[in-house]
């Protein structure tokens, strides 16, 4: 049988995909005066886990989408958010503090860093469950003076190749003194008055312009249950939802969701983030399947699988809301 050839999107002995690669395997659809787009490739290659590690510091998921991607953007603007891999365990701890624990949780630690991450030298605490706050990677875009609408740049008017956005900046310092309101960053910001999406809307039975259901790694934590997380987003001819969500379930221990919805409004230009973290005990969460559903042994450990089946049972330990308007951003031509 020949060989794949080098190059090829398929070939396991190419370290790195090309632009053309990602680019292939991207799907792009455009709304209105947005861009959704949406990845989806095979577990990440040796080269591109070893990069992603040395990255972030910690051992990554044994089973790691590092190429994968879903990310929406405001054409007039820029102004963008994305979801990915890289950036979601970046933001897991790396102290220890709060650490799980199962019964032999520490040779597992030991074991994972031994044989998985080359170069870091001595044991590096972290929360090996990949529990992540992630809400997602902005790019945030400069401010308008009041009343002066900006034009498109023709970067921004051209959908994005691969869907890959550009390198985040850092972010801003600002002096003591006050700026104008034109110097500050346009992006995310706690809601004051809005307090929950507009389920009712999205309740509605309109057609399905775009959807896509897009892993960013998992782990069976060594057989000790799972941890999760994947993106999906739907899009309708006047909104949008995305959901990247968060499951952990640690058997005998813990069950936890951390989900981030981001809703799109395409005619007003209103983009709403909550955020919602809950979390119980596996006792609990089994006791109330099996007495609220009337499930049996078996269908209370099939129940544990499924996220979607265990979120509304669980206490929320935290929520928060934040909105941005971008309806002072105006597309000519």
């Amino acid at each position: 049988m020949a060989s794949q050839p080098r190059n090829n999107i398929g070939s396991v002995e190419e370290p790195f995909l090309s632009a053309a690669d990602l680019a292939q395997a991207t799907r792009t659809h455009v709304q209105g005066q947005w861009e959704i787009s949406s990845r989806k490739l095979p577990i990440s290659r040796a080269a591109a886990i070893d990069e992603l590690t040395e990255r972030i510091s910690i051992p990554v998921p044994e089973m790691i989408f590092g190429d994968n991607q879903v990310a929406l953007r405001h054409l007039p603007s820029g102004w963008a958010i994305r979801f990915d891999a890289g950036d979601a365990l970046d933001v897991v701890d790396k102290t220890g503090q709060g650490l799980l624990q199962v019964a032999y949780a520490s040779e597992w630690a030991s074991s994972r860093e031994m044989g998985s991450v080359e170069g870091i030298r001595g044991v590096r605490p972290y929360d090996w469950s990949y529990s992540t706050p992630y809400k997602g990677t902005e790019q945030a875009v400069d401010g308008l003076d009041q009343d002066s609408p900006r034009e498109a740049s023709s970067a921004a008017k051209a959908p994005s190749t691969n869907g890959t956005l550009p390198p985040l900046p850092p972010p801003p310092s600002f002096s003591s003194s006050s700026p104008s309101s034109s110097s500050l960053p346009i992006r995310l910001t706690p809601a004051t008055t809005t307090t929950s999406l507009p389920l009712d809307l999205l309740r509605r039975r309109d057609p399905i312009v775009f959807n896509d259901d897009v892993i960013l790694y998992e782990s069976e934590l060594d057989d000790n249950g799972i941890s999760v997380l994947r993106v999906k987003v739907r899009a309708m001819p006047q909104r949008l939802l995305l959901l990247s969500r968060f499951y952990l379930r640690l058997d005998n221990v813990l069950v936890r969701v951390r989900d981030t919805r981001v809703y799109v409004d395409f005619e007003t230009n209103e983009v709403l983030r909550e955020y919602t973290a809950r979390e119980d005990s596996f006792e609990n969460v089994r006791r109330i399947l099996a007495e609220r559903r009337g499930l049996r042994a078996d269908g209370v450990m099939v129940a544990l699988r499924d996220a979607n089946q265990v979120a509304d049972l669980l206490p929320v330990t935290q929520n928060s809301m934040e909105r941005l308007d971008l309806s002072q951003y105006q597309q000519r031509g």
